[in-house]
């Protein structure tokens, strides 16, 4: 669920958030970027596993966040608006926690 502002513009639950979360997401890039080109140089298979794990830590950082975000903002807010997506959200939400878990 999103939150709407005088405007009617929604807005997700990680929006105060959004330059920050944008910013790891640059460095992400970045990180990404890097371990193509350990690969184009044929370095050293560990160290090229090394930069995959921190890739991926970084990743699931940002996903733990944005997790917390939903269900800290759009979660409670379906739930205090006492809507049957409340239910749906909390759904939507596990559905994702498992996604995570597994991958």
């Amino acid at each position: 669920m999103s939150v709407d502002d005088e405007a009617g513009a929604a807005h997700h639950g990680y929006i105060g958030d959004k330059a920050r979360y944008a910013q790891r997401m640059r460095r992400i890039e970045g990180q990404a970027r890097g371990v193509a080109r350990m690969i184009e140089e044929e370095q050293y298979c560990i160290d090229i596993l090394t930069q995959i794990s921190a890739l991926t830590a970084a990743l699931q950082n940002v996903a733990l966040g944005l997790l917390d975000d939903h269900l800290g903002h759009c979660v409670v807010d379906a739930v205090r608006a006492g809507e049957d997506g409340g239910a749906a959200k909390l759904a939507e939400a596990s559905a994702a926690i498992a996604r995570l878990v597994k991958s």
